[in-house]
């Protein structure tokens, strides 16, 4: 593998991206002392300097380090360079829950019984430890390959202000359809009601396969969660009606605690407790983060396409089936797809940039990647689409197409629109094993 198609920082070899925000990116990366591959967060620290979050920054992910639970993802280490941040933790491939409700419809109760158990496992385990999510949705619940729920981003999703004198928190962040309705009120907030807010949210969705609060006006929205505007579907049993409607109370005095809902009869059914063990945690890397004399690490450019060996080109794939790394039909996708093309790497992003032009998406191309950014602003701000070809082998490419950033929600409405055009402008590239 050329030294010029990646870079490396501290031991871990850095690949392609996995996923970005506004404050972040998230990049695939290999341990190259002990073979594990892990996801590095990387957070710019002129962003993090200019808002003044340092103290916020290094007391969550002091915090984040030292919670160690099977249903949260792991945070190993912290690293740091001039510019940078960087957060090596635990990769778990097995795809969000998000993708799993979009492709097979609501779950059987006792499926998404399973799943709230361990949602509110982690939940509840992290909230014992003054750490609270207030962003909790499917897209940020993760699965392993062993169908095992990871809650990932908790505690750095929206990096929060401390807890007042009033003992609330008093930052209004979320997506709208998840968010408590004393969050939107913004006159502050317990977070863990809120998060068991958004949690009865999943459970809603989870056994019906869409969402309990939905309206494109986002006043109307607002009014909905208020008065706690829904109805539960028919084929509910009425025992999970009940906890529902507890959950989803828009008073926060009156709603279910955390306390009653691991009590509840519906949801002790088949319940097992997680084993894990404590261990002394260190937390000097995350003390050194802003220390200047700390060892800095050299960006390379890229000057050709990145190079996929064979360790990242596997774990591209859900649960390690190398049968669904190139599809067929691009519409099947839900927020990414992947296809190989032996066109140049040139050619197979100018072909991608004409074919998005005609529905409203600007581009910008750099270094082998292209991202596609809508015209129109939605809940989240406008959809970006990411564009990245990969060197597999001599003369054949891996291209990969995925949400960069915006509503999930809304790239799933206009992902089949989207796939349909670019498939039109790329059938003569698109090669079928």
């Amino acid at each position: 593998m050329s030294s010029t198609a990646r870079m490396r920082v501290g031991r871990y070899e850095i690949g392609r991206t996995l996923g970005e925000g506004s404050f972040a990116k998230v990049k695939f990366a290999r341990n190259v002392e002990t073979g594990e591959n892990v996801a590095i967060k990387i957070l710019d620290k002129e962003k993090v300097l200019l808002h003044k979050m340092v103290g916020q920054i290094k007391r969550e992910i002091s915090t984040m380090k030292l919670i160690r639970h099977p249903n949260v993802i792991r945070m190993y280490e912290v690293m740091a360079s001039k510019t940078k941040i960087y957060i090596v933790l635990e990769l778990v491939t097995g795809g969000e829950l998000f993708d799993k409700i979009a492709s097979s419809g609501r779950l059987k109760e006792d499926e998404a019984r399973k799943y709230f158990q361990q949602l509110i496992n982690a939940v509840d385990y992290c909230h014992s430890r003054g750490v609270y999510h207030r962003d909790l949705k499917p897209e940020n619940l993760l699965l392993d390959v062993n169908g095992l729920l990871k809650v990932s981003d908790f505690g750095l999703s929206a990096l929060p202000q401390q807890v007042r004198e009033d003992g609330l928190l008093h930052t209004t962040c979320g997506t709208p359809n998840y968010v408590a309705p004393e969050v939107i009120n913004n006159k502050g907030y317990d977070g863990a009601k809120a998060d068991l807010w958004s949690c009865g949210v999943i459970l809603f969705i989870l056994m019906a396969g869409y969402l309990p609060f939905e309206d494109s006006n986002l006043m109307i929205l607002y009014k909905k969660i208020f008065k706690a505007d829904f109805t539960c579907p028919a084929w509910f049993s009425t025992s999970v009606k009940k906890l529902i409607k507890r959950i989803l109370d828009p008073n926060p005095q009156t709603r279910m605690t955390m306390a009653e809902v691991i009590e509840n009869e519906w949801f002790k059914k088949g319940y097992q407790p997680p084993s894990f063990e404590t261990a002394e945690i260190s937390l000097d890397d995350v003390n050194a983060i802003f220390d200047e004399s700390a060892n800095l690490v050299v960006e390379q450019r890229l000057e050709r396409p990145s190079q996929m060996n064979a360790f990242e080109l596997i774990s591209t794939s859900q649960g390690l089936n190398l049968g669904s790394l190139f599809e067929k039909q691009m519409g099947l996708v839900q927020r990414e797809t992947r296809f190989a093309s032996k066109l140049p790497a040139e050619e197979i992003l100018s072909k991608i940039e004409e074919a998005a032009k005609p529905l409203g998406f600007n581009s910008e191309k750099r270094n082998y990647k292209l991202k596609l950014e809508g015209e129109k602003s939605g809940r989240k701000g406008p959809l970006a689409i990411a564009t990245q070809v990969f060197e597999v082998a001599p003369s054949l490419n891996m291209v990969e197409v995925r949400k960069a950033r915006g509503d999930t929600l809304e790239f799933h409405k206009v992902r089949d629109k989207f796939y349909k055009n670019i498939s039109a402008g790329l059938k003569d590239i698109i090669w079928k094993t």
